[in-house]
C-alpha cells in the first residue's frame, strides 16, 4: 500500500528530528519552504505538521512557526496521578504497551506490608513494558487487591487500568504515596528493557488509594534514567 504524500513527509521530518538534524527549540522551515522542498501543496505540508504536533515532535508557536520539542526526555509529574496512557496521548503511535504478565496470586508477606493487608488475599500481579519510539524504557509492576478490583481485562491493561477502574468499575481514584529511588537494574529489568550501557534505573514506588481511602494498588515503575525528567511544583508557605 502506497503511503500518502503527507505521511511520507511526516516520516522524513520525524526521522530528521529523531536524528538531531533539527534540534530542540529550533524552528522547522516555513510551510512555503517545505512545500517547495517536497514539491507539494501547503495543505499537504499542514497535514504532515499536524501529525508531527499530535505525536509530540513539534509545537506551533505564533511568530516562530513549528518549533521542535525535546523528544529525548518526557516530563513525568511526581505529585500527580497520571497514567502512562495519558502521557502517551501526546506521542501518538510513538508509545506502546506490552502486557507481559497478568495473573492472580496469593499475597506474600511483602505485599501484605505494602498493601497494608491483615491477612493473605488474592492479588492481581500485572507487569507491563512501555516502549517509546521502539525502545523499551519502562517496566511497570502493579499489584492490585482483587477484593477492590474484581475484574481486570488484558485489553484494559494494554490501554489504561485507571480509565477502566474509573469508567467501567465506577470507582474514584483519589491519591497516592510515592517514593523515588535509584537502584541497580535487576535481571528482570535487563531481560525486559533496553538497558545496554545503563547501570542504574529510577524506581517510583506508589501506594494508590480510592476515594474512600482504600489502599488498592502498589506499583513499582522502573524507568531508564535518560528518558525522563521528574518534575513537580512546590510553594513556600
Amino acid at each position: 500500500m502506497t503511503k500518502s504524500k503527507f505521511r511520507v513527509i511526516y516520516d522524513e521530518l520525524a526521522q530528521l528530528i529523531q536524528s538531531g538534524e533539527y534540534a530542540p527549540k529550533q524552528s522547522l522551515p516555513s510551510e512555503n519552504e517545505l512545500a517547495e522542498t517536497y514539491q507539494t501543496s501547503r495543505e499537504t505540508i499542514r497535514k504532515a505538521l499536524k501529525l508531527l504536533s499530535e505525536h509530540g515532535y513539534i509545537q506551533k508557536i505564533r511568530g516562530k512557526g513549528s518549533v521542535v520539542l525535546d523528544i529525548s526526555r518526557i516530563d513525568f509529574p511526581i505529585s500527580g496521578l497520571v497514567s502512562f496512557r495519558e502521557l502517551a496521548k501526546k506521542m501518538g503511535t510513538r508509545a506502546e504497551t506490552d502486557v507481559v504478565k497478568l495473573v492472580k496470586i496469593q499475597s506474600t508477606s511483602f505485599l501484605n506490608e505494602v498493601l497494608e493487608l491483615s491477612q493473605t488475599e488474592e492479588i492481581w500481579e500485572l507487569h507491563r513494558v512501555r516502549s517509546i519510539d521502539g525502545e523499551k524504557i519502562i517496566l511497570d509492576k502493579d499489584y492490585l487487591v482483587v477484593d477492590a478490583i474484581p475484574t481486570l481485562p488484558k485489553k484494559a491493561c494494554e490501554k489504561s487500568i485507571y480509565a477502566y477502574i474509573e469508567k467501567e468499575l465506577g470507582l474514584s481514584i483519589s491519591f497516592a504515596k510515592k517514593e523515588i529511588t535509584v537502584e541497580p537494574p535487576t535481571k528482570e529489568d535487563r531481560a525486559l528493557l533496553d538497558l545496554e550501557g545503563y547501570d542504574m534505573i529510577v524506581v517510583v514506588k506508589s501506594q494508590v488509594y480510592l476515594e474512600d481511602t482504600t489502599l488498592f494498588q502498589y506499583t513499582e515503575s522502573r524507568h531508564r534514567p535518560d528518558k525522563f525528567r521528574f518534575v513537580d511544583f512546590a510553594r513556600r508557605h
